[in-house]
């Protein structure tokens, strides 16, 4: 054998021996459990944000043992009736929706977009990362016939404000007759009616036109949906920071698909949600920045209420809460635990304040 024939062969035979290594790392490496994620929004959306994390922390941690494909938008389905279903038959791991896409199945989530019950993101973040997360994941795993799980509830936006195209609002007196667009559900409308203003459903896409036709005249948005849809070109002009809400989501898993895990691997996943919660979390603090420049610069007029002032719309906002508990299943129940866990919230940062402020 010539020499160049030895070495051709010794380049076949390594080239071999590395594909047959490159075959039985893929094997060892192969996902044993390969995960669909649905978000019907965008890869400029907090919910994006989250994914990533979770997908690289998941994925990371588990040794190759857990894969995650991610889909942004209704490539699987397109809201929350149809993903939710999709999640509970199992053509869908794990789900991502705020409150009203999930309300028709569970209706008491409607909770968190009580107003004025959360003081600020310390607050709604302490509560949303303890036991409130917990009761309300047994019931919809009770209504669900153990389907689907709640695994953690993040952020999508900030916090919900007042917005409109007519003028600056300081106090409930100053919503007295504008329409504001809300969402096709009973709570929002109630909100609106308590404040005195006429609750007037559109949906998300007729939005900007709504706007410049005159057909609706406020909105209760977050700054980042706000300079996303760009509505102030649309006429909308002034926004209020009463922070009357937390833009809360809901994320879901399978449930049998998470029980069907090694329990090593749960850890992961609920430390990967735990990581995701947290990139939401800060996600639109980031991005609020910026979206509030633009909308200066775009001639806008951002107004904080005083404290006393949102005392005022808090005062106003309390027929909700009755209605809420009277009539929403399990109403009363979330609305008295959530006033309980902010409370409590509220008292441990004051602690913490008496320990850092001296």
């Amino acid at each position: 054998m010539t020499v160049e024939t030895k070495h051709f062969t010794k380049r076949i035979v390594g080239g071999l021996a590395a594909a047959a290594l490159t075959f039985s790392i893929g094997v060892a490496q192969a996902a044993d459990f390969k995960l669909r994620a649905v978000a019907n929004s965008n890869e400029n959306d907090e919910d994006y944000d989250g994914l990533v994390v979770f997908k690289d922390f998941v994925e990371a941690h588990s040794n190759g043992k857990i894969s995650v494909d991610l889909f942004i938008g209704t490539q699987l389905c397109a809201n929350g009736t149809e993903c939710l279903q999709a999640l509970e038959d199992g053509s869908v791991d794990i789900y991502i929706s705020t409150s009203g896409g999930t309300a028709n199945m569970f209706p008491y989530v409607q909770v968190l977009d009580l107003p004025y019950l959360l003081r600020d993101d310390r607050i709604a973040e302490a509560v949303l990362s303890g036991d409130f997360v917990r009761e309300m994941r047994k019931d919809i795993l009770a209504d669900s016939n153990d389907s689907i799980r709640l695994m953690t509830i993040g952020n999508t936006g900030g916090w919900r404000n007042f917005a409109n195209t007519k003028r600056t609002v300081k106090s409930p007196e100053d919503m007295e007759g504008l329409k504001i667009r809300t969402v096709v559900a009973d709570l929002p409308q109630e909100l609106v009616k308590a404040l005195g203003a006429s609750p007037t459903p559109i949906p998300w896409p007729e939005l900007y036109t709504s706007f410049q036709t005159g057909v609706v005249e406020g909105s209760k948005n977050g700054i980042t949906d706000i300079m996303g849809m760009k509505f102030p070109e649309a006429g909308l002009k002034y926004v209020t920071l009463d922070g009357h809400a937390y833009m809360s989501a809901l994320w879901f898993m399978n449930n049998e698909v998470f029980l069907d895990m090694p329990e090593e691997l749960r850890r992961v996943m609920v430390d990967g949600f735990s990581a995701l919660q947290q990139a939401t979390f800060a996600s639109p603090k980031r991005k609020s920045i910026q979206a509030y420049q633009d909308f200066a610069k775009a001639g806008g007029t951002l107004y904080v209420p005083t404290p006393e002032e949102k005392a005022q719309f808090k005062q106003a906002a309390a027929p909700v809460y009755t209605w809420f508990s009277e009539n929403v299943k399990s109403g009363k129940k979330y609305y008295e635990l959530l006033v309980s866990e902010a409370s409590k919230a509220e008292k441990a940062v004051a602690m913490q304040y008496a320990k850092d402020l001296n």
